[in-house]
């Protein structure tokens, strides 16, 4: 890690084990995040944390509960603060939260289930970063939805609808995410238990792209497209060492794969600057850091590594401060400059 007057490595323990995490990238909230716990009852918690520059340390700024713990967490991507300050969190349903100072208001809860109460699990989601008004969602029960969100200044109430609904995956969907290929709008990709990664788009929803098969048809767990060249995109499978890039211009064959970790992989981030580096993180306790722009040729090892005092289950690197990288273990949450 980098050497300067500030410290390189700043720790928050919360009160409970952690899991979903994701920072804010409003211009004046830099060093805010939120955490969500990883409690195996109803009652879970978030909480919002942001660093004291002055004290160097964490402080906690507001805490709310949740039904079940949040499968994933993401601030509205509004880099220019002029949307209201919202948080989404998934779960049961897909939250969208309204913060302040100190509370935090449930906005809207949205549920894609309109003849019942009940609703498969979200297992991810995510939020556009071109359209802020929309999000999408994947679901245990196959199905990608695609939601409209009202957000525009007017201090009103917020309120969401199902844009489109459709059958992803002949098995669980796990991971939902845009690309910011095109308009950055409309197209989006999607891993599951059938060991595919499948590309969609908005315009064109009858039918979608297969860009890469399991052979063994393991599930795919995450999947995460680079920030500068929509090109490529990382994914891995369940109880893997490893995590393999595709190239959507040549599906089925990846273009490298990253398997220096020890144990299975947990979280896989792009740097938000670079379209070359991407940090992964594993159940061996490692954080890595690697240069990929020897691609098509084989990626030897890491250019960096940071070894953490637990089982990483979580990374995010800073979309606004590409120096930061945050990582989740055990019920600490640590960032560190990288």
């Amino acid at each position: 890690m980098s050497t300067g007057k500030r410290k390189e490595i700043y720790k928050y323990a919360a009160p409970w084990p952690l899991y979903s995490m994701n920072w804010s990238i409003r211009p004046d909230k830099r060093f805010r995040l939120a955490l969500g716990s990883f409690l195996e009852e109803y009652n879970n918690r978030v909480q919002i944390v942001s660093l004291d520059e002055e004290k160097g340390e964490f402080t906690l700024k507001s805490c709310f509960e949740h039904p079940y713990p949040t499968t994933k967490i993401i601030w509205i991507p509004d880099s220019k603060g002029s949307l209201p300050d919202l948080l989404a969190t998934a779960g049961d349903y897909l939250r969208i939260w309204r913060v302040g100072e100190s509370d935090t208001i449930l906005e809207c809860l949205l549920n894609n289930n309109k003849n019942s109460d009940f609703c498969a699990p979200l297992t991810s989601f995510d939020w556009n970063e071109i359209d802020p008004n929309l999000l999408g969602t994947s679901s245990i029960d196959t199905t990608c939805t695609i939601w409209g969100l009202e957000t525009g200044q007017i201090v009103r109430r917020i309120s969401g609808c199902v844009k489109t609904q459709l059958i992803a995956h002949n098995k669980e969907v796990y991971d939902i995410a845009f690309s910011r290929a095109g308009s950055g709008r409309d197209l989006f990709a999607s891993v599951g238990a059938d060991g595919s990664v499948r590309m969609f788009d908005l315009r064109h929803l009858e039918y979608s792209t297969i860009i890469y098969e399991d052979e063994f048809h393991r599930a795919l767990l995450r999947l995460s497209w680079n920030k500068q060249d929509p090109n490529y995109l990382a994914t891995f499978t369940m109880d893997s060492q490893e995590v393999i890039i595709l190239d959507v211009r040549k599906p089925f064959f990846p273009v490298a794969k990253l398997s220096n970790h020890k144990a299975q992989v947990n979280g896989v981030a792009w740097a938000p600057h670079s379209s070359c580096h991407i940090c992964t993180a594993a159940d061996d306790r490692q954080a890595l850091i690697w240069d990929i722009q020897q691609m098509p040729r084989p990626i030897e090892g890491p250019i960096l590594a940071y070894s953490s005092e637990g089982e990483i289950n979580q990374i995010q690197w800073a979309s606004t401060q590409p120096d930061w990288i945050a990582i989740g273990y055990n019920n600490f949450m640590e960032i560190l400059r990288v």
